[in-house]
């Protein structure tokens, strides 16, 4: 079985799931970017992916590469569909191969009542006339968006992003070696990440006499704002913002960190850092609009969830990882069970194979598996 895989460019972020498909399908995978890496991603120390590994087509590089794109598109047994035109997919639509599109939530922002109508047309007639097109839903969303559409319904599963998961031969070490009120948040300092919840916070937490350490990695348009709010509440001593850092740094900033915070809002299509910070043993605070929660994190058992844009909600579950260190290595051990048995490249790569042959030999819809990746997104 054949099975390429379109998108823009390899990421860090979609790479070990690739490197799990060559070792299971050696020469029968391929990874076809249909773009250059991005130079913003470059400029910040990111590795070129598209011309390392052996399994990458590079359809930009002149008409060979991209007719022999074409022709991996059309004749593969399965193709997954990211971000990349639908061009190199319409042959094979027509021709009803399987092909499964890997998908975000399709609406992050509003969609005005009057142009649903014509909105509802477009989207059927790219997607929703197909019989063996199904959904890779990488956010808890994607399924009831599109549902909305009439497209996609009951061929929708469990998706996402699969960062590298690291093991540790020693999780109690890693969960030892974690700083106390060691608190990390990470992103750009843009709006619908909400840095400003972070300051707002530790605004709080100092005012009732918290002792605490926060750490901010990342840039960005609002990094100033944020610098002069640390000022205006005096808080240079609780709140440190460290810039920007490659993944590497990151992860080891997350690995001496005993909390996470998520922020963001319904704008995070999935959110990666989760993967990561539960990987490595972080005590997670997350918003419910973020489109891997639903998915991954348990209110009350590998984390804790609250209500996009509630500061208030948010400050709260913060106390109460603050006021139980107990409770916040419990959580951070969950997590880390959670990435490792669950939502993880290997799991994720078995599970699209398994699914594959299943519809091939012409089962109907089939969900193979009740939880993770590949099972059935409602």
């Amino acid at each position: 079985m054949k099975i390429v895989f379109l998108s823009n460019f390899l990421t860090h972020h979609q790479l070990p799931f690739c490197k799990e498909m060559h070792r299971y399908l050696g020469g029968d995978f391929y990874f076809v970017a249909t773009e250059p890496a991005a130079v913003e991603q470059l400029a910040l120390g990111y590795t070129d992916l598209n011309s390392i590994f052996p399994f990458v087509c590079k359809s930009y590089e002149g008409d060979y590469q991209y007719a022999w794109a074409k022709e991996l598109a059309t004749e593969a047994d399965v193709v997954v569909l990211g971000s990349a035109p639908l061009e190199f997919v319409s042959e094979r639509l027509k021709q009803d191969k399987l092909t499964f599109f890997y998908a975000e939530r399709l609406y992050k922002h509003p969609c005005k009542i009057w142009t649903w109508p014509l909105k509802l047309y477009q989207l059927w007639k790219r997607y929703g006339r197909y019989r063996n097109f199904y959904l890779l839903c990488a956010s808890a969303y994607t399924a009831q968006d599109y549902s909305k559409t009439l497209t996609f319904i009951n061929k929708s599963y469990k998706w996402g992003y699969f960062p590298e998961v690291k093991t540790y031969n020693n999780l109690e070490g890693l969960i030892k070696r974690k700083k106390p009120a060691n608190i990390m948040w990470a992103g750009r300092f843009i709006d619908w990440k909400h840095p400003e919840f972070v300051i707002e916070v530790a605004r709080r937490l100092k005012a009732e006499g918290y002792k605490f350490q926060i750490n901010m990695l990342g840039n960005g348009v609002l990094f100033d704002y944020i610098k002069q709010l640390i000022c205006d509440n005096k808080l240079e001593k609780e709140v440190n913002l460290l810039g920007a850092m490659s993944p590497i740094d990151v992860r080891m900033h997350m690995e001496q960190a005993s909390i996470y915070l998520f922020t963001s809002d319904r704008n995070e299509g999935w959110g990666a850092v989760l993967n990561e910070s539960m990987n490595s043993g972080c005590a997670v605070v997350a918003s419910d609009d973020i489109g891997a929660v639903p998915f991954m994190l348990q209110n009350g058992y590998n984390g804790l969830v609250f209500h996009s844009g509630d500061v208030g909600d948010l400050y709260r579950n913060l106390k109460t990882l603050l006021d139980s260190p107990e409770l916040c290595v419990q959580f951070g051990k969950n997590a880390y069970e959670t990435i490792t048995q669950h939502w993880n490249a290997d799991i994720a790569a078995e599970r699209l194979i398994q699914l594959s042959h299943l519809l091939l030999q012409g089962e109907k819809h089939p969900y193979p598996y009740s939880e993770g990746p590949c099972s059935k997104a409602i």
